[in-house]
């Protein structure tokens, strides 16, 4: 069935917000290991412990029923808010992204100058990128909803 235009971008902003966030976290781990390399706890630090918090935070909320619930009503009520839909939200978002950048890979550099290692900030960014993935497939699960099946199909 065809989506009316506001959901198919709803629906596009969630897949390129993970898509983008990951490419974010792909260049924070490869700066990391320009930057902080002979590191021997480099790899379990930017890869290791945060792909356990991205699969936990996408995992979980996709396999209770509560929390899925839950973070489906977020999603829906997301859409129906206008998120993804216009520009000043897709600049809102590309905002916060871009903020999260900052925040890493200033604390790469600090860590690459004598300062606190950022191995928290990298798995906080990691589990963020999974329920931004778990967000995305909800957005699946709601289009087979009847109820919103009415409200997005032409």
């Amino acid at each position: 069935m065809a989506h009316t235009p506001a959901w198919r971008n709803f629906r596009r902003t969630q897949d390129l917000t993970v898509a983008t966030a990951g490419l974010i976290y792909a260049g924070a781990v490869v700066h990391a290991f320009d930057r902080l390399a002979g590191d021997p706890l480099l790899v379990q630090r930017t890869l290791l412990w945060p792909g356990l918090f991205l699969s936990l935070s996408l995992s979980v909320p996709l396999a209770v029923g509560v929390l899925r619930r839950t973070l489906a009503r977020y999603v829906w009520m997301s859409f129906q808010a206008g998120f993804g839909q216009n520009v000043r939200s897709i600049v809102g978002g590309v905002v916060l992204l871009g903020g999260a950048a900052a925040l890493i890979y200033w604390q790469i550099s600090i860590a690459a100058h004598g300062g606190r290692y950022p191995a928290g900030v990298f798995s906080g960014y990691a589990a963020g990128i999974g329920i931004l993935a778990a967000q995305a497939a909800l957005v699946r699960v709601l289009e087979r909803h009847p109820e919103v099946r009415k409200q997005i199909e032409l």
